[in-house]
């Protein structure tokens, strides 16, 4: 047992850039792909996602010290710090269900599969560390392990179905067919997204929220279709951000040049990501058609391929003192937002594809969402304490408590509350879950 554990825990320790290129490369040879252009996608996805971290890095280099600041100047006196989504994921997989989770969730998605289910093949395996994390914390409240393995195949399950629904819209976001996104905590965001887009429908004006309805003002002035641009929208809301930090004119060209560089990159980044799953993409649409009497089945990828979406890193950055904000006025929180602070982007990529591009929505929907996530990971933070205390993970001086934004998952809460009621808990999550795949299969069908 030990042994089967130590794979397992090697293999998730090797992280997106070899785990992911190796599953792109295996996905390739099993659809028959030849070998070399099976390592060639492999790889390049991997180059895209060694890339798009190094880009990231300016996002985390220059806009956590503002953060930082922020978090001074607000004076937020809470007892639970926010440690990041990195060290959340690594206490995940290190607690007994997230040992064993990456061969369950590979199978529980075979079998899925089999059963015509679902259309995704989700190789994104360093994020099912979200499932192993349902599953961590449903066996810290039972200790069950059968209800930690139900709740983390639900959580599985309901992802897949919620890829295969937003598959459609993920692909014309990107340009590229045969994609989906099953992450842990994205597929979380949907049906709130979703909701609130028929809420804007309903309440906004018809022509104030149209994109094409500002073409006119931008064609007048044309210096405002100019900064409009990714570029200059980076430089600018760099710039405020280091004005609002009180930083001296040097500093604030710097993180503004900072922006302006991650808004101009990012995109060339997602662009090799393409590239490389595109072959794959097409040969897998291709096998499983033939075999599977023309159904369409898709990649699943993690949700970082969305953010070369201008949209979202111009709203990501808005949100991070909007977050500090609502840290401080809600009532029910006690998480100080730090190491998932400058990650806001993963927070709102579905947004921007659900809302088409719409800057108004996905700041509002990204003000909403942050909103809960700060509400779910305060709840989460005893578990996640006793987790880092069972990993040897030393606690910040200063908190009581730790917790990450990236676990304020609703999938997650929901979970738990069932589960509280033990096997019984187990049994509705069993049903539940059954509903939603056959809600979403109906609400795909009815779509097409």
């Amino acid at each position: 047992m030990e042994f089967i554990k130590s794979i397992f825990d090697y293999i998730s320790g090797l992280g997106n850039y070899v785990v992911i290129p190796i599953m792109i490369t295996i996905v390739g040879l099993i659809v028959r792909l030849k070998f070399s252009k099976a390592l060639k996608a492999g790889v390049t996805v991997g180059i895209g996602l060694i890339g798009l971290d190094m880009i990231l890095n300016l996002l985390w280099t220059y806009v956590s010290p503002v953060a930082n600041i922020f978090v001074e100047k607000f004076n937020l006196n809470l007892n639970t710090v926010d440690i990041g989504w990195s060290a959340a994921a690594g206490l995940a997989f290190s607690t007994t269900v997230g040992s064993f989770i990456i061969p369950f969730i590979i199978l529980v998605n075979i079998i899925l599969l089999m059963l015509k289910l679902t259309r995704t093949i989700n190789i994104d395996i360093w994020n099912y560390w979200h499932y192993a994390f349902s599953g961590a914390v449903v066996y810290t409240l039972t200790g069950n392990l059968i209800c930690a393995f139900v709740a983390s195949a639900a959580h599985c399950a309901i992802a897949l179905m919620i890829a295969d629904y937003t598959a459609k819209t993920v692909q014309d976001a990107l340009g590229v067919p045969g994609i989906s996104i099953p992450q842990g905590y994205a597929v979380t965001t949907v049906p709130i997204y979703k909701a609130l887009d028929k809420v804007y429908d309903l309440v906004l004006p018809k022509k104030a929220d149209k994109e094409a309805d500002n073409s006119g003002l931008m064609n007048r002035f044309g210096f405002l279709k100019t900064l409009a641009e990714p570029l200059f929208l980076g430089l600018i809301i760099g710039i405020l951000l280091g004005i609002l930090a009180g930083y001296d004119l040097k500093n604030c060209l710097t993180v503004g040049m900072a922006m302006a560089a991650l808004m101009h990159l990012l995109p060339r980044m997602i662009k090799v990501i393409m590239e490389g799953l595109y072959p794959i993409s097409e040969q897998t649409r291709e096998f499983m058609q033939s075999r599977f009497h023309g159904e369409e089945f898709y990649i699943g990828m993690d949700s970082a391929i969305l953010l070369g979406l201008p949209t979202t890193m111009s709203v990501a950055l808005l949100l991070i003192p909007i977050t500090l904000v609502l840290a401080m006025v809600l009532p029910i929180n006690t998480t100080l937002p730090l190491g998932d602070l400058a990650s806001t982007a993963y927070f709102i990529s579905m947004a921007t594809p659900i809302h088409k591009n719409s800057f108004g929505r996905t700041l509002i929907s990204g003000t909403i969402m942050m909103g809960i996530v700060l509400c779910v990971a305060s709840f989460f933070a005893p578990m996640i304490t006793q987790f880092a205390a069972t990993g040897a993970l030393a606690i910040p001086e200063g908190a009581v408590q730790v917790t990450a934004l990236s676990a304020g998952n609703l999938i997650g809460f929901i979970l738990y509350q069932l589960s509280k009621f033990r096997l019984l808990g187990s049994a509705i999550i069993v049903v539940l879950t059954g509903g939603i795949i056959y809600f979403f299969k109906k609400l795909a069908k009815k779509e097409s």
